[in-house]
């Protein structure tokens, strides 16, 4: 059996089973929109009964009917013979049907539906396109795609506007030029994997060709034509910029640390610029900066006092000079972390031990921490303050380290435990760590550590959660784990490729004495692997250690109200969150308080936000905010009584898209040639139209087939019903039974 549509023939082979033609209406809607070959719809159906046994077995169904028919309608009836006929004709159609549906006879239906070419309009509505591509330029660009989509759609394509930002606008026309970033790989990725499997004809891709996020796209692979258009100014322009700044993001109260600033220059080669350093306003260095001819940057340096402890946010601005195209890439911030001072870390060890080596590598990774290694028998300890203490197998189950316990119970030290082999946990579970462990003999578990997508008291970042699920497995003591009190997982153990509810890391303590527990003695193996893998570079086993070790180490909360950002810091395209911990008068958790967050930027504005803290730990979600540093105050009634908590939080403004103002053409015919096209500019608006047309871009055909049990349709059931019930009313009236 075949089908023709529009030039193409569909073959259907139905060999496979014994198959019965009950319809085959062909039915075929062309819309030729004036245009030779176009086919907007096109669909035919055809319906086959398919049979699961022999059709042999059909014969026996009639033998069947046709049996019980002679058998109720051979005698002498009381009604003429005509109407016995019928009667019994009736009897044989429903008992042979009946029979029939015995054989579990099916409807094969095969649909065949066309979709028209699709072609999609990617703009990179990036700051960059707006700010440096002339104005009439960019007018004709955008009247000249809604043109293009227009004219195309004319001809039987379909077309779709996409954008960086995943807004979808109706028209070209109507794109915002404000995106911050800039990911063309991300925009034409997207597109590949939204049309994936559909009539994607080809791409028009509008853009600069500049790049500040994400892949190199000349490097990619995608599967479908690029018909590039060329935004943006490729000449240079007369311009002053601030590329980089080089600094260290923690610096020590008192202490004098660099800021480095980068200064780019177009068309003043030969002069000066002059630099300042700024902090809220005021003027704190001023430099003149020689611009060397030949080259097209230059470097000067500032050696700033740190401050009192706290968030600071200094700001390097190149004053803007006669002739300049534009002063917005000027300016660029530094963001630094002033503290009071390298905290002291106590790390101690009932014995050597492999997991000592990684957690003194991964601490010493970090400027802000000053270590101190402890062995009882081998090295005395210290006398000095210290400021959190990590606890290898201690308490012992041989009773060493005994004067460490005794000083991390005195000074009331913050503390991270690890557990092992060595450890004695009737001592541990005494200390009231908010965790109790009662292992089973020596029996331990093989894990590998897992999110517990509840904790926010720091994030993962995805890297790290990748890199988490490659850890060979590590030994946890087998028995009974419980949390008490307001302890929290920060990591669950996996066991193979079960995810437990069973604690790894764990955070708890009294708000006076915070602390920590790690359920293994096997976490070096995690670090080596990470080593290995990624070219001797743990960072996620290393931010892991160290962002504990900076939780703990936090001002002891002895407040009942808690409010924090959940980073240390945000961009301007990040959602802001904070995370909130209430207490009682008992310092017990608490939960469905109200809470009013207060910020106050650098120029006085307040922003007020309600919200309510709930078990699951949701953070309050404030969205994006422009950059600076911001105070928050917050404030909230608990058992009566009123309570506030005060801290900062950094917005940092990236400034990617003004960094540079030349457009990059040869990555955009570099992207079209790979795909058998060429690059356009917007006065060829017209010609791109044409050559698209002359691409001859085809319409593709769908088919869609369906199986239905024949039983199933219900207008076969009153079908025979009405049969039925016709017969036994002819039967009735006729003076029968």
């Amino acid at each position: 059996m075949a089908q023709r549509a529009e030039g193409n023939f569909h073959l259907f082979s139905l060999s496979q089973v014994p198959t019965f033609v009950l319809l085959t209406p062909e039915t075929i809607l062309r819309n030729y929109a004036g245009r030779t070959g176009v086919l907007s719809c096109s669909c035919y159906t055809v319906l086959p009964l398919v049979l699961s046994a022999s059709p042999w077995f059909i014969l026996l169904c009639l033998l069947v009917g046709a049996g019980y028919a002679a058998l109720l309608y051979s005698a002498k009836a009381p009604w003429s013979r005509a109407v016995n006929y019928a009667l019994a004709f009736v009897r044989f159609a429903v008992v042979s049907f009946l029979c029939f549906l015995l054989l579990s006879p099916f409807i094969k239906t095969t649909t065949n539906t066309t979709e028209a070419p699709t072609l999609v309009l990617a703009v990179d509505n990036s700051q960059s396109v707006g700010l440096f591509t002339p104005a009439p330029v960019l007018r004709q660009a955008t009247q000249g795609l809604t043109q293009l989509a227009q004219t195309l759609r004319g001809r039987g394509f379909r077309v779709e506007t996409r954008v960086l930002d995943q807004v979808r606008p109706t028209r070209p026309d109507s794109v915002q030029f404000r995106a911050a970033s800039s990911d063309l790989d991300g925009l034409l990725t997207n597109v590949r994997e939204q049309y994936e499997g559909r009539n994607l004809a080809g791409v028009v891709f509008a853009s600069d060709g500049l790049v500040n996020q994400g892949r190199a796209p000349q490097f990619a692979d995608y599967n479908f034509p690029i018909y590039s258009l060329g935004l943006g100014d490729t000449i240079a322009k007369k311009d002053l910029s601030l590329p980089i700044l080089t600094y260290n993001r923690v610096a020590f109260s008192g202490n004098q640390f660099p800021v480095e600033a980068e200064v780019a220059y177009d068309g003043f080669a030969g002069g000066t610029a002059t630099v300042v350093l700024r902090e809220n306003g005021r003027t704190l260095q001023t430099k003149r900066v020689s611009l060397p001819a030949g080259q097209r940057r230059t470097k000067t340096t500032f050696l700033v006092t740190a401050p009192a402890p706290g968030k600071r946010r200094y700001e390097v601005v190149v004053a803007r000079q006669a002739g300049e195209f534009t002063p917005v890439n000027n300016n660029k911030f530094a963001y630094v972390e002033v503290v009071k001072g390298k905290l002291r870390v106590l790390l101690a060890g009932a014995a050597p031990h492999p997991d000592l080596k990684a957690l003194r590598a991964a601490i010493l990774q970090n400027d802000n921490f000053d270590l101190t290694t402890y062995l009882p028998g081998i090295n005395p300890l210290k006398a000095q303050d210290y400021d959190v203490a990590i606890l290898h197998q201690l308490p012992a189950q041989a009773g060493q380290g005994q004067e460490v316990l005794s000083l991390v119970r005195t000074r009331r030290l913050p503390a991270l435990y690890i557990l092992g082999s060595q450890s004695d946990f009737g001592t541990y579970n005494a200390i009231s760590t908010g965790l109790t462990v009662q292992p089973r003999g020596q029996q331990t578990d093989d894990v590998t550590p897992v999110l517990n997508s509840a904790f926010s008291r720091f994030t993962f970042e995805a890297e790290a959660l990748a890199r988490f699920a490659t850890y060979p497995p590590a030994p946890v003591p087998f028995g009974d784990v419980r949390l008490s009190g307001s302890a929290e997982a920060a990591l669950y153990q996996q066991v193979g490729r079960l995810k437990t509810q069973k604690p790894l890391l764990v955070f708890g303590g009294t708000p006076q004495q915070r602390q920590a527990t790690l359920l293994t003695d096997g976490s070096w193996q995690w670090r080596l692997q990470e080593s290995v893998e990624h070219d001797d570079r743990p960072e996620a086993y290393d931010r892991l250690i160290i962002r504990t070790l900076q939780l703990l180490t936090q001002n002891a909360n002895k407040k009942r109200l808690d409010v924090y950002p959940t980073q240390d810091a945000f961009t301007t395209q990040d959602d802001i969150t904070f995370g909130a911990e209430t207490y009682n008068a008992i310092f017990e958790r608490i939960y469905g308080q109200q809470i009013t967050l207060t910020l106050t930027d650098e120029q006085q504005k307040t922003r007020t936000f309600t919200y309510t803290n709930t078990e699951d730990g949701a953070p309050l979600h404030l969205g994006t905010l422009p950059g600076g540093l911001y105070r928050y105050a917050a404030r909230a009634t608990l058992g009566g009584q009123p309570q506030q908590d005060r801290g900062e939080v950094l917005v940092q403004d990236q400034q990617l898209e003004a960094l540079q103002s030349r457009a990059d053409h040869n990555l955009l015919s570099q992207l079209s040639q790979r795909s058998g096209q060429r690059l356009y500019y917007p006065a060829q608006l017209d010609q791109l139209a044409q050559d698209i047309q002359k691409a001859n871009y085809k319409p593709v055909i769908y088919e869609q087939e369906d199986l239905k049990d024949l039983i199933n349709l219900k207008w076969l059931f009153f079908l025979l019903l009405g049969l039925m019930t016709v017969e036994w009313a002819t039967r009735k009236y006729s003076g029968g039974v």
